[in-house]
């Protein structure tokens, strides 16, 4: 289990590229106080930003930990700690997708159109549930951020030459900050 002390009023939605959103997440103690503390300021986080799921990636954590809001699919704000996620048969469904951490980035993924998770809330409880559409591709996208997985990972060809001058956008706007003038 990994534990890490942390300032959860001090995070924050990191942008492509930063090196944190390419680490693999480990599996974290429900109990600590400190992940309830991170979850509960993800949650802020993400109805912030208007999204519906946020990792904890996303905000610099190598934690296996995601949240959702699925509005009209679920509209419940829930944690996912430690999530196992197993993907329904059929055929897969390409949709569009965005992502917080690339903002102005919309691109076609296939996903799976229905599966099963497994995790532990925010009391401890371990629950289960499973879903299709909407639901789904939000477990989906966020479980693939505790593996260092992006949406630009799955893109088309089509797409992967429709964003590269906003990729390289974020880059450069990435590579500004890290060389600015109150630079580390």
């Amino acid at each position: 289990m990994c534990a890490m002390s942390v300032d959860p009023t001090r995070l924050k939605i990191l942008v492509y590229p930063a090196p944190a959103l390419r680490k693999k997440g480990k599996e974290v103690d429900w109990a600590d106080g400190t992940v309830q503390a991170v979850a509960r300021r993800m949650i802020e986080l993400m109805h912030e930003a208007d999204g519906v799921g946020l990792a904890a990636p996303q905000v610099g954590l190598p934690w296996r930990l995601f949240v959702t809001n699925g509005r009209e699919a679920d509209p419940e704000d829930r944690v996912f700690i430690n999530p196992d996620l197993t993907l329904g048969r059929g055929e897969m469904v390409a949709e569009e997708e965005g992502c917080l951490s690339l903002p102005g980035i919309n691109v076609q993924v296939r996903r799976a159109p229905q599966a099963d998770i497994a995790a532990i809330d925010l009391n401890g409880e371990a629950f289960r549930m499973s879903g299709n559409g909407l639901l789904t591709r939000i477990w989906q996208h966020e479980n693939d951020h505790l593996d260092g997985v992006l949406i630009i990972d799955k893109m088309s060809p089509m797409d992967r030459l429709a964003t590269r001058k906003a990729l390289k956008g974020l880059k450069m706007a990435a590579g500004a900050a890290a060389t600015g003038p109150h630079a580390l």
